[in-house]
C-alpha cells in the first residue's frame, strides 16, 4: 500500500487518513509512500530512512515562507499541527506526526511485512537482548532529548535577538559543547553512536548536526574532530545522497567542521542564496 508522509515540525498528530494512493512497487508497505518534505528541515530524517530501506515512494515539495511552514503544508487534511514530518498510511487508515515516531513506525511495519524481507528494518534498530541494544535506545532518544531540544534553544534566541552575552545564552552554548563533547568522545572509538553498526539513531541525530545549523547556532566543530569524521561517513552514505537529492537539491550539505556564515532567519528565509550550492555556470 502507499505510504502518505507529510513534514511537519515538532509536534503529533493521529488521525484517520483520508487520502487515496496508486499502487507502487512491492516492498512491505504494499502502497506507494507519499511524502509531503518540507525543504531544510528534519523530514529529511524520514526520506533518509527510506532510501535506506528502499521503500518506494514520492514526494510533494513545500518551500518555507520565508522560514514558517506554508499554507500548502498546513493545510493537508489530517495535519492538525501543520507542521514536519506527518505521514498518512492508507493501508492501516491512520496519521502520524513527530519523526522518531514515524521512524518506530516504519521500521515496526517494514520489518512485519509479508513480502520476503521480513527482516530489512532489524538492520536500523537493535532490539531488547541484543548486543548493543542500551546504547542503541540511549543515542536514538538522545538526538531529539538532548541534542536537538539544545540546537532549538538557539533558533529561538535568534528569532527573539537574544545578545549572545544573555545568561541563557551562555547557559545554552556550555550545554551545547558540553554535548558535542560528549558526543565526539563516543565517537572517538565507535563508528557510529550506536557502535559499529548505522542506526536508525543516526538517521535521527544528523539533521541536528547539518541542515539544522541554517537555523543556527553559528558554532564550529573543529574542536570535535570525530564529529567531522562521523559527518563524512554520513554524507558517504549514498542512501543519505539520494535523500539529499531527493528533498533538497539546491541545499548547499553542511557536511563540515564550518557553520553557514550566517543563519536564514539573518538572511531574511529561503528567498535568500545562503543555503544554495553555487551554480556552474
Amino acid at each position: 500500500m502507499h505510504l502518505i508522509l507529510l513534514f511537519s515540525n515538532f509536534y503529533p498528530s493521529v488521525q484517520k487518513a483520508s487520502h487515496s494512493s496508486t499502487t507502487g512497487l512491492q516492498t512491505n508497505f504494499t502502497m506507494v509512500l507519499t511524502v509531503h518534505h518540507l525543504g531544510i528541515s528534519q523530514s529529511e530524517r524520514i526520506l533518509f530512512l527510506c532510501e535506506e530501506l528502499a521503500i518506494d515512494y514520492k514526494i510533494i515539495h513545500h518551500t518555507r515562507d520565508p522560514i514558517a511552514a506554508p499554507e500548502s503544508l498546513k493545510s493537508v487534511p489530517g495535519n492538525s499541527t501543520g507542521k514536519a514530518p506527518f505521514i498518512e498510511d492508507p493501508e492501516a487508515g491512520i496519521t502520524l506526526s513527530e519523526s522518531a515516531a514515524i521512524c518506530d513506525y516504519i521500521l515496526a511495519k517494514n520489518s512485519a511485512g509479508e513480502l520476503g524481507r521480513q527482516n530489512v528494518g532489524k538492520k536500523l534498530a537493535k532490539s531488547y537482548g541484543e548486543p548493543g541494544y542500551v546504547d542503541f535506545i540511549y543515542w536514538y532518544h538522545f538526538s531529539n532529548g538532548t541534542l536537538q531540544a539544545l540546537m532549538n534553544r538557539f533558533t529561538f534566541f535568534e528569532i527573539g535577538q537574544i545578545p549572545e552575552d544573555n545568561m541563557a545564552q551562555k547557559f545554552s552554548m556550555h550545554g551545547l559543547h558540553e554535548t558535542l563533547r560528549i558526543m565526539d568522545e563516543r565517537l572517538k572509538n565507535n563508528k557510529w553512536l550506536a557502535g559499529e553498526d548505522f542506526t536508525v539513531a543516526d538517521i535521527m541525530s544528523v539533521y541536528s548536526l547539518t541542515s539544522k545549523r541554517y537555523f543556527g547556532p553559528l558554532v564550529s566543530f573543529k574542536e570535535y574532530p570525530n564529529v567531522v569524521r562521523y559527518l563524512k561517513d554520513i554524507g558517504d552514505r549514498p542512501a543519505y545522497q539520494r535523500a539529499t537529492e531527493k528533498g533538497d537539491p539546491a541545499m548547499k550539505l553542511l557536511l563540515g567542521a564550518e557553520p553557514p556564515e550566517k543563519t536564514l532567519i539573518q538572511a531574511g528565509g529561503v528567498k535568500s542564496d545562503l543555503w544554495r550550492k553555487k551554480s556552474n555556470i
